[in-house]
């Protein structure tokens, strides 16, 4: 927060930034985690460090304990002094995401969740709604950077707009994710983010109740993304239905 006014912008990609305040920010984070854990992995976005061990990939039983960190998760929203963005911190052991905390530093909304322990914000618990038909429903979506017109995400995106309440585009997966955990958003879905972004918002979600699997109705890869989260089983079938019918 301390660097939201006064920060040095590049550009990683076309269309895709990266400031001062997200390099300083997962400096801090990983030396904080590191010092109490000295012997587990970390994977963050930034620095190259974005490839976990192939062992934890494949989810072996000995695999070291894996921190998955975004430490500015919606930069452009961040670059352009906007709300909507977090720091998302995960924690992946045996096979699975286990932990989750997500850091709103503007509304000071602390979302966290241990696996089979529930979700809470501020320590009070969440939970989805209980929207189950799609005409009611308000859902988030995430574009990648350099969208481009008859790309399949603009097709996705028509289809659920045409049958929803609501539509947005929010900017942060890891708060899209709590959103739907919190019952703000019914769902949210994502065929283009990245682990770190994804890693926290997924424990949040699921110890929420949320239902949650890739985009196609298969099983969310953990370490590739793809995916649809919802509040209710009915909204979830609908939702991947809509989202995957133009890709068999």
């Amino acid at each position: 927060m301390s660097r939201r006014t006064d920060r040095v912008v590049q550009e990683k990609a076309p269309k895709d930034l990266v400031t001062d305040a997200d390099l300083a920010s997962q400096k801090a984070i990983r030396k904080i985690l590191l010092e109490a854990f000295p012997d587990h992995v970390f994977v963050g976005e930034e620095e190259g460090e974005n490839d976990p061990p192939d062992d934890v990939r494949r989810g072996d039983a000995s695999a070291r304990p894996c921190w998955v960190v975004d430490p500015l998760d919606g930069t452009v929203n961040y670059v352009h002094r906007l709300q909507s963005f977090a720091v998302s911190i995960g924690l992946y052991a045996n096979g699975k995401m286990r932990l989750g905390v997500v850091y709103d530093p503007v509304t000071e909304e602390l979302f966290t969740a241990v696996d089979g322990c529930g979700a809470k914000c501020n320590g009070q618990p969440i939970k989805v709604s209980d929207c189950t038909d799609v005409g009611d429903s308000l859902v988030a979506c995430s574009f990648p950077a350099g969208v481009q017109g008859g790309d399949p995400e603009v097709t996705r995106f028509v289809k659920i707009l045409e049958r929803c309440r609501s539509l947005r585009r929010l900017g942060s997966c890891a708060l899209n994710m709590c959103y739907v955990a919190a019952g703000r958003l019914d769902a949210y879905w994502a065929t283009n983010v990245s682990a770190w972004d994804s890693a926290a918002g997924t424990v949040i979600a699921r110890e929420a109740g949320a239902v949650l699997t890739g985009y196609q109705g298969d099983e969310m890869d953990d370490w590739n993304p793809r995916f649809c989260v919802a509040a209710t089983s009915p909204l979830h079938q609908t939702l991947v239905s809509l989202l995957s019918e133009n890709d068999h």
